[in-house]
């Protein structure tokens, strides 16, 4: 089944990059061993992040994504950082190109937040733990009859000053390839009166080198990918954090997701922002009759070079 909330990405095994380096065995499961140290101990705070507030829980909460992240050998660099503060009591709709499980985890180890996520999500074994713990809105994409019901949850949310991560896209990609920002969500923003913060992810090795491995593509299963991405050796998630769409900035909600989708490609270098329109020269007009010869020459308009 295929609907507007179920999108397909045409990526697959085979948009999967070769020659990364790895890691031997032992080491793989040595992160494993980590990662699951992580959980425990996310199992084990659990009380103190439901009674901790502000900056206490924000640290706490933190921790747990980055022991996430540094479990499986991933560097984060944040690019831009100084425009992602949070600012309390004012929420925001926050948005990313969406690549892979890893996503979430290093946007909540940059600004812990809530969630958009799939109903699927919350029963995945490594990251449905801490995705309920942080108070996901999740949504039931085979549902549509509750899709109002859950934007409007999501405006109310981000109106009561909660930061709210959402993947627009609505599906993995590669990386090198990415989907359009679907605009459902960007109208809760539009209702809530919040600012859009566009985040563009990629992945990468130490040497600098692209790489779509970490990708969550295709029909594997999440262990699968975990195990991928458990093998690789250097890898960097860098987040370009892009300039804040101030509430009214665009007219519609459509407009609104041009303008984040945009934001994104080019901080990943695929696309020029801002696109300024050609002013359109004046149409030909059909030939006039000959000009008596004592008649002065009619001047030339001049469109300026561009």
């Amino acid at each position: 089944m295929t609907h507007a909330w179920m999108p397909k990405s045409p990526c697959g095994d085979g948009c999967l990059s070769e020659g990364a380096p790895t890691v031997a065995f032992p080491r793989r499961v040595l992160r494993f061993a980590a990662a699951i140290g992580v959980i425990f101990g996310a199992f084990l705070t659990a009380p103190l992040v439901l009674v901790l507030r502000g900056m206490p829980r924000e640290r706490l909460v933190r921790l747990l994504f980055v022991g996430i992240l540094r479990s499986f050998g991933v560097r984060l660099v944040v690019l831009g950082a100084e425009r992602f503060r949070a600012v309390p009591g004012r929420g925001a709709l926050v948005v990313n190109n969406h690549i892979s499980w890893l996503d979430i985890i290093a946007v909540n180890a940059i600004q812990p937040m809530r969630a958009l996520a799939k109903k699927e999500v919350g029963a995945w074994p490594v990251l449905g733990l801490l995705v309920r713990r942080g108070g996901s809105i999740f949504l039931d994409r085979e549902n549509l009859r509750s899709l109002p019901a859950t934007m409007d949850e999501l405006a109310d949310a981000m109106r009561g000053g909660s930061l709210v991560s959402v993947t627009p896209e609505g599906t993995t990609w590669c990386g090198q390839g990415s989907g359009r920002f679907r605009p459902a969500t960007f109208q809760a923003a539009i209702d809530g009166g919040v600012p859009v913060r566009p985040l563009a992810l990629r992945f990468r090795l130490a040497d600098g080198r692209e790489t779509t491995q970490p990708a969550f593509i295709g029909p594997e299963s999440l262990i699968a990918s975990l195990r991928r991405v458990a093998a690789l050796r250097g890898l960097v998630l860098e987040v370009h954090v892009c300039p804040e769409i101030a509430p009214g900035k665009a007219s519609d909600r459509r407009e609104l997701a041009s303008l984040a989708e945009s934001a994104v490609q080019a901080a990943l270098g695929r696309v020029q922002i801002p696109a300024q329109t050609r002013r359109r020269r004046p149409a030909a007009s059909a030939p006039a009759s000959p000009a008596p010869a004592s008649a002065a020459p009619a001047p030339v308009a001049k469109v300026p070079s561009r």
